[in-house]
């Protein structure tokens, strides 16, 4: 029992318990649950194996899911039936379960998100903060796939990114601002409190699709009505710049 015991809390410990079989090499037998409890006395090594058999759980199921919120949660999403604008029930982030980015990227697509790539190279490299897709790419910095037009097209990206930078980065700012506001314990006018902390949640949807927007628009450029949605980008922001 006490070689068992160590063996399963190694295993445990080391996110291996999931499908472990017998030590002995010719034995393929699986110790079940309630073997696992009838040898590991530990409260905390036993909350370690049911966390792992919950993820191994949601990562069997096709319509289960953890939610994206890159600050941390540990809530399960069922994805039949969510649309955009369904949110976790725990944090409020909204998921985008079509594609590997975080959050819910509306207007832009999910192929919008993905990668850019040098014409000349190949070279894959994120929208967002611009690094290399592949960590392998040597040249990354030896491009130089600067013909006229390539030189526009990268102060074209270049401006877009800005943008996409700036709104994401005020939208940080909103939700410090409505955490901050939301740690006030004592508040003379709870009304003018409230309409605060709704106006940094308007805020903060108003910054992210302003984001996402620059890269529907980036993608987008030669499309009939670009004109009308960049018209209705900038009245967003502007209405959103006053706010």
């Amino acid at each position: 029992q006490p070689c068992w015991r160590e063996y399963l809390t190694t295993r445990i410990e080391q996110n291996m318990v999931v499908n472990c079989t017998c030590p002995i090499s010719e034995c393929r037998a699986q110790p079940t649950t309630a073997f696992i409890y009838s040898i590991v006395s530990s409260q905390e090594i036993i909350a370690k194996y049911e966390k792992a058999l919950l993820r191994h759980y949601v990562e069997c199921c096709s319509n289960l899911t953890w939610c994206t919120n890159p600050q941390g949660c540990d809530q399960i999403l069922l994805k039949d039936g969510l649309g955009y604008g369904a949110a976790c029930s725990k944090c409020c982030w909204i998921s985008c379960f079509n594609c590997s980015f975080p959050e819910a990227h509306y207007p832009a697509s999910c192929s919008h998100m993905s990668r850019m790539t040098c014409a000349k190279c190949n070279h894959g490299f994120c929208w967002r903060c611009l690094k290399p897709w592949k960590p392998n790419h040597k040249d990354y910095y030896n491009c130089s796939a600067m013909v006229s037009k390539a030189a526009w097209q990268e102060k074209r990206f270049q401006d877009y990114n800005e943008r996409c930078t700036f709104h994401h980065h005020a939208r940080e700012f909103a939700i410090s601002l409505r955490n901050s506001i939301s740690s006030i314990r004592e508040m003379p006018k709870i009304r003018n409190l409230a309409f605060v902390l709704d106006a940094c949640k308007v805020l903060e949807q108003a910054r992210k699709v302003l984001a996402y927007s620059c890269v529907y628009s980036y993608y987008n450029q030669d499309m009939e009505s670009m004109d009308i949605v960049e018209q209705q980008t900038d009245s967003l922001e502007l209405l959103t710049n006053a706010l």
